[in-house]
């Protein structure tokens, strides 16, 4: 076993003295909840983000996507069809509409909703297609948008920042969600926001967050309480400041890994499809074989003190949730259950240094070793960035 160093941890949440510094004037002002800092941080991350689009932040990236269906009008009746290879709260929160999901595959290459797919999955009862940009890279969006006349609601939940023919993501369809959970590119401890540029949909979307009332009392439809708090709000403007310089180091860690994580031994690196500039909020690699070779790598990765993570390693359509759904043959879905079995998710977060960089990719040569797959094994372990 190699000697213990510092730990490399998958994901690492960077919260400084400036957040805290923030939290703490808003806990200071009173002025906690739907306040000033709310009304900033829609503002900022617009200008950031999503230039010349209606901003509404809400609690979380899952009610971002609920709300978002929920002001198109979708709901009983209605058919959105989703990738199984996500987060359950993609379809989550089509359930909660009472509308049912429809899954379609995934592109092999990009783990986005492939178009053909999704065009043979549309019915008469289509309503919405949600297209996840998964682990931060941009899913084919223009196609989608451009051969169906339906609701296109993006989730961008991890995809802060990604781009796509240089045109940001969450600004192609109707509306875009994006999730400030811990893990993500950017934190507000929890939270989300919603992109649209339709003015009327972004009014009911901040009504629906608040009871349905824009003057207090004075309720025009039924809402609930999704509302962000100024402290959250706070975190998050600081943090939207610090993205920039997240995301470039980002595409700069992704990159190296690019060119020297070994791929002699079957492991197959990501890249970004064409026009697709990714966020990278993972960096996920496939390991040949299936889920037991997959926990093989992941025991060698460990005992370098390297953190791994699968994501995900069940498709939504056979969580238990979903059962229901399942047309009478079943869903046929082969690249969302080979994905399923082989990703893997290696740390490339901007708190990573050159050395954990060169140790994740000596790591790797252990963990994919050449001469399993009938190739001559490497001759020597790495020592720098770029072989």
């Amino acid at each position: 076993m190699p000697a213990q160093r510092a730990p490399i941890h998958l994901t690492q949440p960077s919260i400084g003295q400036a957040e805290i510094a923030a939290a703490t004037a808003v806990l200071r002002s009173g002025l906690v909840v739907q306040g000033p800092e709310v009304a900033a941080f829609e503002d900022e991350f617009a200008a950031a983000l999503a230039p010349g689009a209606h901003c509404v932040a809400v609690n979380s990236g899952t009610s971002a996507l609920h709300l978002s269906l929920l002001g198109l009008g979708i709901g009983p009746g209605d058919e959105v069809i989703v990738p199984s290879f996500s987060f359950a709260a993609t379809a989550n929160a089509v359930k909660l509409t009472g509308a049912i999901p429809v899954f379609a595959d995934i592109d092999p290459a990009t783990y986005c909703l492939d178009p053909a797919a999704t065009a043979a999955a549309l019915t008469p009862r289509t309503a919405a297609i949600i297209p996840v940009h998964l682990y931060g890279h941009p899913a084919a969006v223009d196609t989608l948008a451009d051969r169906n006349q339906l609701a296109l609601v993006e989730d961008a939940c991890q995809a802060h920042a990604a781009t796509l023919h240089q045109r940001p993501v969450a600004t192609f369809g109707a509306a875009g969600a994006f999730s400030f959970y811990p893990s993500k590119n950017m934190t507000a401890l929890e939270g989300g926001m919603i992109t649209t540029f339709d003015p009327h949909l972004a009014r009911t979307l901040r009504l629906l967050r608040n009871q349905g009332m824009e003057q207090r009392y004075a309720n025009e439809i039924v809402g609930g309480n999704w509302r962000m708090t100024d402290v959250a709000a706070a975190v998050g403007r600081v943090q939207l400041g610090r993205l920039p310089a997240w995301t470039a180091q980002r595409r700069a860690n992704a990159q190296v890994l690019g060119e020297t994580l070994p791929t002699d031994g079957g492991l197959q690196v990501p890249r970004a499809a064409a026009g697709a500039e990714p966020a990278w909020q993972q960096y996920v690699v496939r390991i040949p074989g299936g889920p037991g070779e997959r926990e093989r790598a992941q025991r060698v990765f460990a005992a370098h003190d390297i953190a791994t993570g699968v994501y995900y390693p069940t498709p939504i359509h056979r969580l238990a949730p979903y059962a229901d759904t399942a047309p009478r043959h079943g869903w046929d879905l082969p690249h969302t259950e080979a994905a399923a079995g082989q990703v893997l998710a290696l740390p490339v977060h901007p708190g990573l240094t050159t050395d954990d960089l060169h140790r994740i990719a000596n790591a790797a040569d252990a963990a994919v070793p050449a001469h399993e797959h009938g190739r001559p094994a490497a001759p020597a372990a790495r020592t720098g960035a770029h072989r």
